[in-house]
């Protein structure tokens, strides 16, 4: 940890345990209550009761009730009138629609809520090619956000993604995801300069202008979509309502982040086999750029809770022997580094990982909160229950098809056979664009009713 962070709070930060860290970070998040402007004495008492009720499910202690995570999808547009390339494209839009629906639905739904945004026309501006969404590569009337993979780094460029990562990531890798970086492939590399800057006459250059003016447009708009969030924060906060699964910054597994957005996935399946030395250097060097990068976020340093979401390790993808070899070994080397700062790590657990599951016993007790997808959620609870905060999976498509019934009666289940000792989030196994807002409220009535401790 850095001056004037976290470390301040306490005397001797590198000499406290993880544990110790990590209750450091829960007595800075209790204590910044009182900074709260809160709309009502209720809002204030409905605060410090949801924030004391998720601190105890994530130690693994028995709250008041079980906890619920709501996700209302494209539900708060709809109703406000607006489709998902509006809100993409004018967030104040999508946070008015957001503000409506929460003070309608809020008390119901035990939480509150904003969709899922992306800066769209900031990323539209830096011709981003990773992702595509309405109005952007997608149908204007679609709900979500599709992914493009590609090879975007060669099998021949570890040697010098190692060697340099910044200099990788300026001159070859950002130019092939952003078409405005594009001229930035024939700028000399910014270690050249010594002394004399000669290496900065690309500057005067018409396409390196009209970029750094493009970056300069979509910083504007960045800062629109930012100034959104952190006022919904702001009034999700002042209505009484801590984020359910407030997060402080995000990572990968490194395998993740090669086999996603680096060499894609048919490219990481050859180099498993035609040169898994230099793979797994190449791994070990970006768990090191992950943990530095993580831990000297300004957002995370202050925080308590950060988000990795875990893709290609599920079942099926890759062998166990190939699991244990390329997958976990770098992973664990960030999430170690990570939880010896006293952060809570919540993974994604994308998929199932039935077969992997063992390899979360090693971690102490309090440091993840696991959230399933189609992992068998109760053989999780037996296996890990007792030392980590697990939450899921309850079904898409029940939630998008099934009667509120059905649901009531699914989540009473998963209540009565994960709820035990506490530790468990009940929620639905990956986000949803459109689900039934019946099978919501659902959600939140088979926790009150079955859920209190």
């Amino acid at each position: 940890m850095k001056k004037n962070d976290m470390s301040t709070l306490a005397e001797n930060w590198d000499k406290l345990s993880p544990e110790k860290r990590r209750q450091i970070r829960f007595d800075h998040l209790q204590d910044s209550v009182n900074s709260i402007k809160f709309i009502n004495p209720l809002a204030k008492q409905h605060y410090k009761l949801s924030l004391k009720r998720l601190i105890d499910v994530y130690c693994v202690r028995e709250p008041d009730r079980v906890p619920v995570s709501v996700v209302p999808g494209v539900i708060p547009l709809l109703q406000d009138g607006i489709d998902y390339n509006i809100a993409l494209h004018d967030p104040r839009r999508a946070l008015s629609a957001s503000l409506k629906f929460n003070a309608k639905y809020s008390e119901i739904l035990d939480t509150f809520s904003l969709p899922f945004l992306i800066a769209a026309k900031a990323m539209e501006k830096l011709n981003y090619k990773l992702y595509s969404w309405p109005g952007y590569g997608l149908p204007l009337n679609g709900t979500g956000i599709q992914f493009v993979e590609g090879e975007y780094m060669k099998e021949d460029e570890y040697d010098a993604l190692i060697k340099n990562p910044s200099d990788f990531w300026m001159r070859t890798y950002l130019p092939r995801i952003f078409g405005v970086f594009e001229p930035f492939r024939n700028v000399r590399a910014l270690s050249d300069i010594i002394e004399f800057p000669i290496q900065l006459a690309p500057l005067a250059k018409p396409d390196i202008q009209h970029s750094l003016k493009k970056l300069i447009e979509a910083g504007e708009e960045y800062a629109i979509y930012l100034q959104v969030n952190e006022e919904f924060n702001l009034k999700a906060r002042e209505n009484g309502f801590p984020a359910l699964s407030p997060v402080n910054g995000y990572t990968k597994a490194p395998f993740d982040a090669f086999g996603d957005t680096l060499r894609g996935t048919m490219g990481i399946m050859k180099d498993m086999f035609r040169q898994p030395d230099k793979l797994l250097e190449a791994l070990d060097k970006m768990a090191d750029l992950e943990i530095e990068s993580v831990l000297s976020s300004p957002d995370a340093v202050n925080g308590f809770k950060l988000f990795f979401a875990l893709h290609k390790g599920a079942d099926g993808w890759m062998s166990q022997k190939q699991f244990d070899t390329f997958y976990w070994p770098s992973l664990k080397k960030v999430m170690d580094a990570c939880i010896n700062e006293g952060f809570i790590l919540n993974l994604f657990v994308e998929g199932s990982f039935n077969t992997r599951l063992e390899s979360f016993l090693d971690f102490p007790k309090g440091s993840l909160h696991l959230w399933f997808d189609q992992t068998d959620i109760v053989r999780a609870k037996k296996l890990l229950g007792e030392k980590l905060c697990i939450e899921g999976n309850i079904p898409s498509s029940l939630l998008v098809t099934g009667s509120s019934a059905d649901v009531k009666k699914y989540c009473r289940k998963l209540i009565e056979e994960c709820g035990a000792g506490g530790g468990y989030i009940l929620g639905c196994g990956a986000a949803i664009a459109n689900p039934k807002l019946e099978n919501l409220v659902a959600m939140v009535e088979a926790a009150k009713e079955y859920g209190v401790y």
